[in-house]
């Protein structure tokens, strides 16, 4: 037995010996963005004590290794380390890349997240920090943290964006990567979007940014999730507010689990709920609000290749003021008088007629693959479902049927080439195809406002940017947009002769009834849009950014197609199937100045619209229940012009003075008039205490100045009272007058542990509860806006 293993150790060890670990690895290391070769880089073979730095030609040697696989590191400052499995069997070479533009290419470091979309447009980032303090309200009144930005109310809780005097179409929202597609038409219908799911948000005036569309005349909202990061880690967040006025309350949480190899997933929900919100003196009755919400994604991000699946849900139910719901025009007369609501009723959380109910679905995919010395290549497919039901004040079996039922489904297919080989020489190109079908529901009992139609769209576009010099970039783009409708709609035979449409387009007439024609509308636009940029660093504290961008919108399907009474508007809209494409020529001007202590920015633009479509009183219909208005689209040339200041002051380091003032102008070319809901000059004054010895406290004051409207369109008109006999002045034109309003908010946020910590944000909006109206909300001829309100929020990060 001694023998025989004494034989089996002679037999192993001279295997052993005989396995030869001569073998020799050599390589270059290279940047996989344009194949330059990276001197310096750390080579390690993991799990042993072999390491090595490549020279000055990236190339890197191991000697004496044996035949097997080995695990290799390899790192570089400002790339990110990246291990391989290598096969050495004999003599091997290896060529490795690493990234070494992370920071350029806005890729996965934590100072790219500041990075702006463009380079020489108008562009405003709103960050994550600001974006949770308005977990309860929407994105509309988040965007209004921007000067320029205003927006255009119904009531307080549907706030629709407005972009230096412009709004509804003319603005395009991209909701993580995809084009809102919500019946944005309305200006009663505000972006259905859970401002929870946003991360950061930018703002873009006018239409520097093609790769998205080129029908943003006024500008584009990017709405982007918070990044994921390759890390092996699991985090969330939990919200919870409460505020006095509309005793509302809200929660949303969001779970993140990432992994260290690209895989991630994020999960969120929240709920919102108010009931009749307050103005100083009375309740607003109706004017509730629940919202229900949820988003999720998963997919893996690498830098070389990566794939996202996305689906969010939106569910809202929102009151209209009931002293809103008129009769006829003598209701308004009365409204305006009588300087308070017609209706005016105890506190409740009932949300009745009239009222909306919006549901909105979206759901994406998309992939992108990088290739070495090349660039990137993106696809996405995306789908939306949006269903809008408005209820208007009825009796009898049709209490509970909507007045108007909408349906709109988009399917929208995207590919995005981009060359980055040469970060001073970029080019961007791609193509876009959409379908769109809307179904208006025959079943409400009402004339269709809006009929039934397909939309077709194919866009493409190329945009570049040339870097010059360190302080001077030059950008632009080309893009072309093809837009087919195809509709059916009915005409009252009295109203298509009314309109002359029997002289002009007695040929789409497909079928004739008694009282009515079916019609069959086709429209085809070709649009062009081009934007060219310059932006100069003068020095280190001086910048200068310089625009011009053109862009060509087709008529919505609103502006087209209104024909009948709107109930959630309580009016009778008119649209207009001659109207053409509306063509924008807009110039901007930007410039910034940074110290230490000093920032200021100011933004001039004047944007010259051809074929400008506008919403406005223009005549009144007697009904059964009286005079009952109508508003007409109407299409003519316009001008804006502007101004847009920031300012921020460091007094001291604990002590902040800030400033936004904004002033827009807008007129009817042909008639010198001004346009109609054009936002009054506005300035807001925050002073702003900090401390980071005390759990990071921070108090701010807050004025909020809006100056009256002193130029406005006369569209006030009389209406015959039969009972009287007397003619009675319908005064729906003169502005509200000047209100200030002061705020205050405080927060601090305290360590509960060393991976959790509890923020705690206390503020009070209209400190002194004043009474006010705002000329740009549509409800200020029935009732006052919304009192005091005290507000607490409890954020936990985890």
């Amino acid at each position: 037995m001694k023998n025989i293993f004494l034989i089996l150790f002679i037999l192993i060890t001279s295997f052993g010996s005989s396995q030869q670990c001569n073998s020799v690895l050599t390589g270059k290391i290279s940047d996989f963005h344009d194949n330059t070769t990276l001197e310096n880089a750390t080579i390690q073979i993991i799990g042993t004590n072999k390491i090595t730095i490549s020279d000055e030609q990236g190339n890197f040697e191991f000697k004496n290794l044996c035949k097997q696989t080995y695990k290799i590191e390899v790192s570089h400052i400002a790339c990110k380390t990246k291990v391989v499995n290598i096969e050495v069997d004999g003599n091997t070479y290896k060529l490795i890349s690493l990234e070494h533009h992370l920071e350029e290419l806005s890729e996965v470091t934590v100072k790219a997240k500041e990075q702006t979309t463009t380079k020489t447009a108008q562009e405003t980032l709103i960050k994550t920090d600001v974006l949770e303090r308005y977990s309860s309200l929407s994105i509309g009144d988040a965007l209004k943290e921007v000067p320029g930005v205003s927006s255009i109310n119904t009531g307080n809780t549907i706030v629709k964006p407005m972009i230096n005097g412009l709004h509804s179409s003319r603005i395009l929202i991209m909701n993580n990567g995809v084009r809102q597609q919500d019946q944005e038409w309305g200006i009663e219908h505000a972006p259905n979007i859970d401002i929870n799911n946003a991360g950061q948000i930018s703002v873009i005036k006018g239409s520097g940014a093609l790769a998205y569309g080129g029908d943003a005349v006024g500008g584009v909202v990017i709405i982007n999730p918070s990044r994921t990061i390759n890390i092996d880690t699991l985090y969330g967040r939990t919200i919870l507010g409460g505020q006095t006025n509309g005793r509302g309350y809200n929660i949303t949480t969001t779970l993140n689990k990432n992994y260290s190899s690209g895989w991630f997933t994020q999960v969120q929900a929240s709920y919102k709920r108010n009931g009749d919100f307050k103005a100083p003196d009375y309740y607003l009755t109706n004017t509730g609000l629940d919202s229900k919400g949820f988003a999720g994604r998963f997919g893996k991000r690498n830098f070389e290749s990566g794939f996202e699946v996305y689906y969010s849900y939106l569910d809202n139910e929102i009151g209209i003021l009931g002293a809103s719901h008129i009769g006829s025009v003598f209701d308004i007369e009365r409204a305006i008088n009588s300087g308070q609501p017609l209706l005016i009723r105890d506190f409740s959380y009932d949300i009745n007629a009239p009222k909306q109910e919006i549901t909105h679905h979206l759901a994406k995919a998309n992939y992108y693959k990088r290739f070495q010395g090349f660039g990137k290549i993106s696809v996405q497919y995306d789908y939306q479902y949006n269903q809008r039901l408005e209820f208007d004040v009825r009796i009898g079996d049709r209490r509970n049927i909507p007045a108007i039922d909408l349906t709109l489904q988009t399917h929208s297919f995207l590919a995005d080439v981009n060359l980055d080989s040469n970060l001073d020489r970029k080019v961007k190109f791609g193509i876009l195809g959409r379908y769109q079908n809307n179904f208006a529901n025959p079943d409400t009992g009402v004339r269709r406002l809006i009929p039934d139609y397909d939309k077709y769209d194919f866009g493409a576009y190329i945009t570049t940017e040339w870097k010059l010099k360190d302080n001077l970039i030059l950008d632009g783009g080309l893009r072309y947009d093809y837009v087919h409708i195809d509709a059916k709609k009915f005409y009252l035979k009295s109203r298509w002769e009314e309109r002359n449409y029997d002289q002009d387009f007695a040929d789409i007439i497909i079928e004739e009834f008694p009282t009515q024609y079916l019609t069959n509308p086709i429209f085809n636009f070709h649009n062009i849009s081009a934007s060219a940029g310059v932006r100069i660093d003068l020095n280190d504290e001086n910048r200068l950014l310089f625009n011009y961008s053109l862009a060509s919108r087709p008529p919505n399907p609103s502006e087209l197609f209104s024909d009948g009474l709107h109930h959630s508007a309580a009016r009778i809209e008119l649209g207009d199937i001659r109207f053409d494409k509306e063509v924008s020529n807009r110039l901007s001007l930007s410039h910034s100045y940074n110290t230490d202590r000093l920032r200021v920015l100011s933004e001039v633009f004047y944007n010259r619209i051809n074929n400008f479509i506008y919403l406005r009183p223009f005549d009144f219909i007697l009904t059964g229940r009286g005079p009952f208005p109508i508003w007409e689209y109407q299409q003519t040339d316009a001008e804006l012009y502007g101004i847009d200041l920031t300012v921020i002051y460091d007094i001291s380091d604990k002590i902040q003075f800030s400033n936004k003032s904004s002033l827009t102008k807008g007129y009817d070319v042909e008639t010198d008039m001004a346009l109609i809901d054009m936002p009054p000059f506005s300035t807001i004054n925050q002073i702003r205490y900090t401390n980071s010895n005390w759990n990071n406290f921070s108090a701010s004051l807050k004025s909020e100045w809006v100056f009256e409207q002193n130029e406005f369109p006369d569209f006030n008109f009389e209406v015959e009272d039969q009972l009287t006999e007397e003619m009675v002045l319908i005064d729906i034109s003169t502005p509200p007058a000047a209100f200030n309003l002061i705020h205050f908010y405080s927060e601090a946020t305290f360590d509960l542990s060393d991976k959790t910590k509890l923020n705690i944000g206390l503020g009070i909006n209209n400190i002194f509860d004043q009474s006010y109206r705002n000329y740009l909300n549509r409800l200020r001829f029935f009732a006052d806006d919304l009192g005091r309100n005290f507000t607490l929020q409890l954020q936990l990060n985890y």
